[in-house]
């Protein structure tokens, strides 16, 4: 019996398209699976952090100081670690390689060369679960569902093995897990709702030695209590080198591997996506395209470049895979390419505005697509699985990352907009509090460029945007009033301005960081978003940092404080003297999260942190500040990197 689940799971997870997470055809996992960077621990802060600024805080080296763990190893506890690891979650944004990790974990223990502790491995997304509805399961019934290798194992069998369960995808989940409920679950027999049976699971009330692992996106990963979780992991997708043995293992052709990795280099937005594996995907796919055939031109040096290159290549293999008529430019689209994208994009416009990432086949036909349209357009829009159970006869489907939704969200309402079709986006609010909108809204204003436009010309239409309109949005943007606007918001105007290749902020910081007589140059707003990126993402470290030095307004100096916090905890700065007049409690708590995390590197053994506000740094981490005035904290580290003393004057 265990011999033909181990078979199954094989079958299941050896092949994989890259893409998508569908297992079962394509390329061998293990050609081209390339080792994640997985490390322990993170926190609360970070969680609530837009993906986009987890994606760069990643890709720092300085990030990378964390011990990693092998994807076959999390389960294993460190010398250090007394307590047995039970359940395990893992966060990681989307497309950081969540569910890959999870294929390797799988075939590796089907293959018998890794955690042969494991008698039975049960691998469940929450994809396929959302489909059960409110239907009573009992657990050995759920696993009949899914793994049908496992119909046979009785209660008692089940009792004595020892299993691991992986549950993949929590961000996608439609159920409501409810930690709170009294009702236990002790018998695998029993029938309940799949909710109940996943809590209990997890709280180890059902199965209590069973070993459970959990992937998700940040902002999803506080469903699980902590109190659940012996092992918290994130994981950081490829590193530098990881990123160049990638595109190395994935092309053949040396030099064109070479020509690729030389050029996102060139590029700091596309070299930091390129921690995402889905993006090196995208990546390869149009610059392999666009460097083997005759479809050359300038290479992409934005996202939007990039995206709107992917879209027009995919298109141009659909025709090539189903003999659609003559060879065309992949820039001519036919009328039903336009009709087929354009309601993708609205649908990803609606369930983007939601948090949705999962469509069923109701979605679908909300939005006027044939799901068999929908199917043959593999590259954009893919078919998950089909599954002989009869439960699966309805299909999942999702686009091939979050990016790609994002993109053709905006398409659509550019569209929209240059077609006066403004009725379509009457339901959508726009609403954006933590973020999840930052790429999207890049992409709008990259659209904005002529060359953009003419590239996706079949889809957008004609646009009437003239260089005085461009420069009047970008006028627009430098002095946007930011007022009540976060840090992270008003550093994604300099992005929306680098979407625009708009360079001018961007060359006018570089010069002034080079300038002797700075503290006579006086700084815009969009200068401070400007400078604040500069010192997250710098490589290098600088002797001093004393923001009261900069010449600029209150305004100004809200969004430099964030990111001098971050520069200091990163080891961007050696000594660092950070004031404000007005810093709010929030804003005072993402710095001490950033402050009390890495400050070995300072030069001296104490840094220099001034601001008025009431700010509780809590009994270990110095006293309670006063608004009234200005206080001045001194942190003295000792070996172990823990503050030794504080003191206000």
């Amino acid at each position: 019996l265990l011999e033909e689940h181990k078979k199954s799971l094989r079958r299941r997870c050896e092949r994989v398209t890259e893409g998508s997470d569908e297992a079962g055809g394509g390329s061998l996992l293990n050609r081209i699976y390339t080792e994640l960077h997985i490390t322990e621990g993170l926190s609360e802060e970070l969680q609530r952090e837009p993906e986009l600024k987890q994606l760069e805080t990643a890709s720092r080296k300085e990030s990378l100081h964390h011990t990693a763990i092998r994807v076959q190893d999390i389960f294993k506890a460190s010398a250090q670690q007394l307590r047995h690891i039970r359940v395990v979650l893992t966060s990681g944004v989307a497309g950081s390689g969540k569910t890959f990790s999870v294929y390797k974990f799988t075939l590796d223990w089907a293959e018998g060369l890794e955690n042969q502790d494991v008698s039975v491995l049960v691998v469940l997304s929450f994809r396929e679960l959302n489909l059960l509805g409110e239907r009573p399961y009992s657990l050995l019934s759920l696993l009949a569902v899914f793994h049908p290798t496992l119909q046979k194992l009785t209660a008692e069998e089940l009792a004595v093995c020892k299993l691991l369960f992986i549950f993949d995808g929590l961000d996608e989940s439609r159920l409501s897990l409810d930690f709170s409920s009294s009702q236990r679950l002790l018998d695998v027999s029993q029938q309940s709702s799949v909710s109940l049976l996943l809590t209990n699971l997890i709280r180890g009330d059902l199965l209590p030695s069973a070993r459970v692992w959990i992937t998700s996106r940040p902002a999803a990963a506080h469903q699980i209590p902590p109190t659940c979780v012996d092992r918290l992991t994130e994981v950081r997708g490829f590193t530098d080198a990881q990123k160049e043995e990638y595109f190395r293992r994935r092309l053949s052709d040396e030099e064109l591997s070479s020509r690729i990795i030389s050029h996102i280099q060139t590029s700091r937005s596309l070299h930091i996506m390129c921690g995402i594996p889905v993006f090196c995907w995208i990546t390869a796919t149009v610059l392999e395209h666009m460097l083997s055939t005759e479809q050359r031109g300038e290479l992409p040096q934005t996202l939007t470049d990039m995206y709107s290159h992917f879209v027009l290549v995919q298109t141009h293999r659909k025709k090539l895979k189903y003999h659609e008529g003559p060879e065309t430019g992949p820039q001519e689209l036919t009328e039903a390419d336009r009709e087929l994208l354009l309601k993708l994009g609205m649908m990803a416009l609606e369930h983007l505005e939601k948090g949705n990432m999962v469509f069923y086949q109701q979605d679908l036909e909300q939005c006027g697509l044939d799901v068999t349209e929908a199917s043959l357009f593999s590259g954009i829009c893919t078919q998950i699985f089909k599954r002989e159970s009869v439960i699966f006869q309805k299909a999942v489907y999702s686009f091939v990352h979050l990016s790609v939704q994002e993109f053709l969200a905006a398409v659509f309402m550019f569209h929209c907009f240059t077609n006066n079709k403004t009725d379509l986006l009457k339901t959508f609010t726009g609403e954006d509090t933590n973020g999840h909108l930052d790429l999207f809204v890049r992409f709008l204003h990259g659209l904005s460029l002529k060359s953009n436009q003419i590239l996706l010309e079949g889809l957008l239409g004609w646009t009437e945007f003239s260089p005085e309109t461009l420069q009047r949005v970008i006028k627009n943007l430098k002095e946007i009033n930011s007022h009540g606007m976060s840090p992270d918001r008003s550093i994604n105007i300099f992005h929306c301005l680098m979407e625009m290749k708009d360079l001018s902020v961007h060359q006018e910081i570089q010069e002034f960081l080079k300038s002797e007589n700075r503290s006579e140059k006086k700084l815009s707003e969009i200068h401070c978003s400007a400078l604040a990126y500069m010192l997250q993402m710098s490589d290098q470290v600088l002797e001093e940092l004393d923001l009261d030095k900069y010449k600029t307004s209150l305004e100004g100096r809200k969004r430099l404080i964030p990111a001098g916090c971050r520069a200091v905890a990163s080891s961007a700065v050696r000594q660092s003297a950070l004031q404000s007049g007005d810093y709010t409690t929030r804003r005072a708590a993402r710095c001490r999260t950033v402050l009390t995390r890495n400050t070995e590197h300072l030069k001296k053994d104490f840094f220099l942190f001034s601001f008025f506000h009431t700010f509780a740094l809590g009994p270990q981490r110095g006293p309670r500040v006063s608004r009234d005035k200005c206080f001045i904290l001194i942190f003295s580290m000792n070996t172990d990197h823990q503050s030794k003393t504080s003191q206000s004057l």
